[in-house]
């Protein structure tokens, strides 16, 4: 018998106690607004509701931004336990996403975000709000044009399991030990991908680099027609409700080859906010975006796009491949991002004067096709070795949230819901 099935013997031998968020809440409140000008190298500790999306997992130690407290209007805190929730977000299954507060500072929450004050233990709580019972609880908020809204009264509504503290602590412990283990997996594999990324560089600028002699250098703005995009208002549905000509921003850029992008405008954007069609065939690359910190993201798009303000984008002109293009660009990828990154600003970006001088070789087109065959290849070959690692990380994320929602699942006052509870080690 476990340690966990002999606490519930003992603790809860009826069942577990259910309640909602406000029967926990010692207080419950609304941040108050931070906006991006306001946020400062040094200062105060504080979180803005994109963050929870992107930066923060279960649970987190330290606040990435600060700001100064004086300039807040009717500033309001969170410590050490507390649980935050993102009440504004970009879709259903997401919203109110949640986290525990685990540090010693005393910090500054956004406006959008909802600060539960509470005596229990903050990672359970965290945990529980993660399960599919907690999400789909979560996904009553409001649409309003493309953003989801939650609120305080329906974040109070939200019921979870309150099992004794002792038994909180036992499946914290529980999965934090399988987390752990996952996590393992992930530095390894992000080492692989590392090594097998640094590889392929190295063997294409060799390949790239034997035909220089017998290729002419140009300059990036002499391979074709370079466009720009922009983002069509997020307040007219009809530009983007039901679209189905892809738009590409800087979060679909993590593969070399495109196969579809995650948003879509209509036929009415295309038009009324005179947005550029670009034929099948481009080369995409990102200008401005965080990820430029320690990558430059190009790919290849095999069909008809839009792109937004932070893409460039290359129509190749005829006698030029553009798979050769791309597999170039990636190539000389850290040498570009270097060469021309901007000094300064709030956020990272490339100036794109630079980039249409940067010099590549460019041999025949036959010669090109030759050197894509090679490439393709190549990367074909490094993605394989690729392969086994995710699908192991991915197996195990999947027993993971299914071992979650089942240790966190119980009848209330009537008995586990199942009869076996699995002990991660």
């Amino acid at each position: 018998m476990s340690r966990l099935e002999e606490l519930m013997k003992e603790l809860c031998p009826d069942g577990v106690e259910y309640k909602t968020i406000g029967e926990i809440a010692i207080d419950i409140f609304r941040g108050s607004g931070i906006t991006r000008d306001q946020i400062t190298e040094e200062g105060t500790p504080c979180v803005r509701y994109g963050e929870i999306y992107t930066t923060y997992g279960v649970w987190f130690e330290k606040c990435v931004s600060h700001t100064n407290a004086e300039k807040i209007n009717n500033a309001k805190y969170f410590e050490h336990g507390d649980i935050l929730f993102a009440i504004t977000g970009e879709s259903i299954e997401d919203i109110a996403k949640s986290c525990a507060y685990l540090g010693q500072e005393k910090c500054l929450a956004g406006g959008d975000i909802v600060v539960l004050k509470h005596k229990e233990n903050p990672k359970f709580l965290a945990y529980a709000l993660t399960t599919l019972n907690a999400r789909i609880q979560k996904s009553k908020g409001k649409v309003k044009s493309k953003v989801v809204h939650s609120s305080v009264p329906a974040i109070k509504e939200i019921k979870i399991p309150v099992p004794p503290l002792e038994i909180q602590n036992e499946i914290v412990r529980i999965l934090d030990n399988f987390i752990e283990h996952t996590e393992e997996l992930n530095t390894k594999l992000e080492m692989e991908r590392a090594a097998r990324k640094k590889q392929y560089q190295y063997y294409s600028q060799l390949l790239l680099n034997g035909f220089q002699k017998e290729s002419q250098m140009v300059p990036l703005s002499s391979l074709g027609k370079w466009q720009s995009g922009k983002t069509p208002s997020m307040q007219e549905q009809r530009f983007w409700q039901d679209g189905t000509i892809p738009w590409i921003s800087s979060k679909d850029m993590k593969f070399p080859v495109l196969t579809d992008t995650e948003d879509h405008i209509t036929e009415v954007a295309l038009t009324e906010a005179s947005m550029n069609l670009l034929p099948e065939g481009s080369v995409a690359i990102v200008t401005r975006s965080g990820i430029l910190k320690h990558t430059f993201p190009v790919a290849y798009v095999p069909f008809r796009t839009t792109i937004n303000q932070d893409i460039k984008a290359l129509s190749v002109a005829e006698g030029i491949s553009a798979e050769y293009v791309a597999f170039v660009l990636q190539a000389y990828g850290e040498d570009i991002r270097l060469k021309t990154k901007k000094q300064g600003g709030t956020v990272d970006s490339l100036d794109f004067q630079k980039i249409l001088n940067y010099q590549i070789p460019l041999p025949e087109y036959e010669v090109q096709l030759r050197i894509v065959n090679v490439l393709d290849n190549f990367e074909s070959i490094c993605n394989d070795l690729n392969i086994r690692l995710p699908a192991e990380i991915e197996a195990r994320k999947k027993q993971y949230e299914y071992y979650r929602d089942q240790i966190l699942t119980f009848n209330e006052y009537g008995g586990r819901f199942i009869d076996h509870i699995v002990e991660m080690k």
